[in-house]
């Protein structure tokens, strides 16, 4: 799914009406006919909604539902329109006439003195006040309106997205001065910043109506955001063909493991193994061989010459992929290892864990990297390799230039993992959830996409299908185990299934 900014989703607005011969208002009608719906489902005729609306047409949405909800048998429904500037949208307008000319409505339109109404955590309030059109923070009244509603206990619903907050970045902003909604409903496409953590308490649930907007157009429209679902991964992984051998799978060497850590070596083998990689090789420190022979004796070991820690990463035959860093330790003769291999290899490498940090002791090994080489940092890595950020917000843009930069691909890890490529491109991945909060997690990614770079997809491919199966394979495990219980091993085993899933699904 495409996430596209503000300004040019109402280029599609204007393209849709010119496309299928509708007016605005039409359109408008249409939305808000989506928002009744989902209200309708999920609230009681009984409930008390306030509607609270603006002069542009994020408050002709909110009248044309507080209209349509009457229509469908709410009677205790409370109408608000701001038009202090004494100007609305015409739209707006629109919706305004067509509300009056209902009666049994309780409608108000503020034109200067409010006194706001009791607010109480059973009542319902819907925020139509500013959309995405609004430029800068909210100012004076608004703002008292906003904190007043946010503090009452009342359960929000956002149109489209909370009153001051925008669509993309929000810097410098501060979220108190925005609505905190329970519920945002939006339209088509989900918003940028609904990806962000900072904002999660201030949009909470949200969801996307459909209200049929040109497809033509919204193909054409360029993007720089995606939102991975399962139709975008489907296509990409095929049945397997009758005649074929491991070897048609590719071979995949991990460097993991070290005294102490070989569980990591086995969670990333076993996620690749999972994954459909026709052969695994796991070279660690020696101590590991009877931890990775017992538990996983479908994988290969090759030992290094050391006891207790790597230190050679030569590599010795061909392989299709090569991961290091699950469990590897920072030692100092590992950083050697690390620097030799990438002062040698040139072929794309997937990096995590102790590789970036033993990178990040060593900043020059950055441009060492191969291009094309993809990198899975969480919040805590990626500030050690490239500085410190102020948020989400900024380390996303920060990834972006890193990306193009070194000409790498990062996995930059969290509730809405994002794979960064080279040209910019960000796909955020929809499947995951905080069951897989769980030591081990990380090295299973790296194992997945271990695998689909060794059965010979592109490295971007490989990241973004990789997240996408590691996070179906974690809602699997979620299912059965609940959200406190999850084992990063469960989330391995869960990944062929969630392979299957995929491809079965029609």
């Amino acid at each position: 799914m495409k996430i596209f900014a503000s300004d040019v989703i109402r280029e599609i607005d204007r393209a849709t009406c010119e496309a299928q011969e509708i007016k605005s208002i039409d359109l408008m009608e249409r939305a808000a006919s989506a928002l009744c719906c989902e209200i309708v489902s999920r609230f009681n005729p009984s409930k008390r909604i306030v509607v609270m609306a603006g002069p542009g047409n994020n408050g002709g949405d909110a009248l044309a539902v507080a209209r349509m909800l009457f229509e469908q048998g709410y009677r205790k429904i409370e109408v608000f329109l701001f038009n202090v500037m004494g100007k609305l949208s015409h739209d707006c307008n629109e919706e305004k006439e067509m509300l009056e000319k209902i009666g049994g409505i309780d409608f108000t339109e503020v034109k200067k003195d409010f006194q706001p109404p009791y607010l109480g955590p059973d009542d319902i309030v819907i925020d139509g006040l500013f959309g995405s059109g609004l430029k800068g923070p909210l100012q004076k009244g608004f703002l008292t309106l906003v904190r007043y509603i946010n503090e009452s206990g009342a359960f929000i619903v956002s149109i489209d997205i909370p009153s001051g907050l925008s669509g993309e970045w929000n810097d410098n902003v501060s979220r108190r001065d925005m609505i905190h909604a329970n519920l945002t409903l939006t339209f088509q496409f989900p918003r940028l910043s609904f990806f962000f953590e900072e904002n999660e308490d201030v949009i909470g649930e949200w969801k996307v109506l459909d209200i049929d907007l040109d497809q033509a157009t919204i193909k054409e429209m360029p993007v720089d955001f995606m939102l991975v679902e399962s139709r975008n991964v489907r296509p990409l992984i095929k049945h397997r063909k009758k005649f074929t051998v491991k070897r048609d799978y590719g071979s995949a060497l991990i460097f993991a493991g070290s005294a102490g850590m070989s569980g990591a070596s086995v969670l990333a083998a076993r996620g690749c193994l999972r994954s459909g990689a026709g052969l695994v090789t796991v070279h660690g420190a020696k101590t590991s061989m009877q931890i990775i022979q017992t538990a996983l004796p479908e994988a290969m070991f090759e030992p290094d010459r050391n006891e207790n820690y790597v230190t050679d990463m030569s590599v010795h035959h061909n392989h299709q992929a090569i991961a290091v860093g699950p469990g590897l330790g920072t030692n100092e003769k590992t950083i050697d290892a690390l620097e030799q291999l990438l002062k040698i290899y040139k072929n794309p490498l997937i990096l995590d864990a102790d590789a970036l940090n033993c990178i990040a002791q060593r900043p020059h090994m950055l441009s060492l990297i191969p291009s094309q080489s993809i990198i899975t940092p969480h919040i805590g890595e990626f500030d050690r390799l490239f500085g410190e950020s102020a948020g989400n917000e900024e380390r996303l843009r920060k990834a972006i230039d890193m990306a193009k930069y070194y000409n790498i691909i990062i996995v930059l890890k969290g509730h809405y993992t994002a794979t960064i490529r080279p040209t910019g491109r960000v796909y955020f991945n929809s499947t995951g959830n905080p069951g897989m909060a769980t030591p081990g997690s990380g090295d299973v990614l790296t194992g997945v996409i271990t695998a689909f770079l060794a059965q010979g997809f592109r490295p971007e491919q490989a990241a973004t299908i990789g997240v996408f199966i590691h996070g179906l394979a974690g809602d699997l495990a979620t299912e059965k185990w609940g959200e406190f219980g999850v084992l990063s091993s469960e989330i391995a085993d869960n990944c062929a299934l969630a392979i299957k899933n995929i491809i079965d699904k029609k």
